[in-house]
């Protein structure tokens, strides 16, 4: 089974991402053969600074090998190091009816906040089809809000089929049912785009005061609260063992306790969970060379799945 997923260097890694993208995608190294990439010509729809690309692309590859990639088992790679891609983007354009991108949801969402339209956002998913498509990918794990994404990619590639003949393996949504919505500071789901995320490998200070300034109801010290409505509370569980999150739910359900209490015990378990990871970061930043060499070889490896599918494309379509 070949499992491909993908992650924009789009601003700093939240915690978002980490619960709701990295774990998952790192879980899976152990069920089958793992392609991993940094999208880095998908995130030029929404960063304009070369230089903030650059850094977003290396921070991005830092970030995962410090949470737990192992480049033995993933091919862990750069998106615009597999130039084969832009070319299946192309062949795939000419099979994609415009009825199909104008009803994506994705589209439309980027237009109703105000971002401008251009043919970059519009022509997204064939590009995203073509990732998937270019290492002939069996799954592609992502949330339910995101299941269209390869629904589109289906669709491409079965009318591609239909044309030219069995070119592309089309590849299975695995649907990520226990991934938690993580909460952002001011309630809303956790996105870089309302600006309320939690970084990973934020300041350690900065961190603990961004818990601190998370929304909460009015109630006062001494009333009871009500863990299941609580962000704070909702966070705190991704980080405490079954003991820990019974204790303190029962301390809010009493009363007596106050939501900054609950805020500094998840700022204490949330630094704990991440301070080995940042100290592994601080000796990968250390050591450029290695970080490069992984990004390489994964690129090297998912070239081999990429030329022979290429190949296969422009035979089939004449171009070859």
């Amino acid at each position: 089974m070949r499992i491909l997923s993908g992650i924009q260097p789009s601003g700093k890694l939240h915690i978002g991402n980490y619960f709701g993208m990295m774990q998952p995608a790192l879980e899976l190294q152990q069920k089958g053969d793992a392609y991993l990439f940094i999208a880095n010509y998908h995130a030029l729809t929404s960063v304009a600074d070369a230089e903030a690309l650059r850094q977003g692309t290396w921070d991005v590859a830092l970030d995962f090998l410090a949470c737990g990639l192992d480049p033995e088992r993933t091919a862990f790679y750069r998106q615009s190091d597999l130039p084969e891609v832009n070319e299946l983007t192309w062949l795939l354009s000419n099979v994609t009816p415009m009825g199909l991108l104008e009803r994506c949801h994705s589209y439309k969402d980027k237009l109703a906040k105000g971002i401008p339209p251009n043919h970059g956002l519009f022509a997204y998913p064939v590009l995203m089809a073509a990732d998937i498509l270019i290492v002939q990918s069996n799954v592609v794990p992502v949330g339910r809000d995101q299941k269209q994404h390869v629904e589109v990619t289906r669709d491409i590639a079965i009318k591609f089929n239909n044309a030219y003949g069995e070119v592309f393996t089309i590849p299975e949504p695995s649907i990520l049912e226990s991934v938690a919505v993580v909460p952002g500071v001011d309630g809303q789901k956790m996105s870089k785009s309302y600006g309320n995320t939690i970084e990973i490998f934020g300041d350690p200070k900065k961190t603990r005061k961004r818990i601190m300034s998370i929304v909460t109801d009015s109630k006062g010290l001494e009333e009871p609260k009500d863990p299941d409505t609580c962000n704070v509370f909702q966070l705190y569980k991704l980080f405490a063992t079954p003991e820990q999150q019974a204790d303190l739910a029962g301390r809010y359900r009493a009363g007596g306790m106050g939501y900054g209490t609950a805020k500094k015990e998840l700022a204490e378990l949330l630094e704990a969970h991440f301070a080995p990871m940042r100290a592994k970061r601080e000796e990968l930043a250390a050591n450029p060379d290695y970080v490069e060499s992984v990004l390489q070889k994964g690129a090297e490896k998912a070239r081999v799945l990429a030329t022979e599918t290429l190949h296969k494309a422009r035979k089939a379509v004449g171009l070859e």
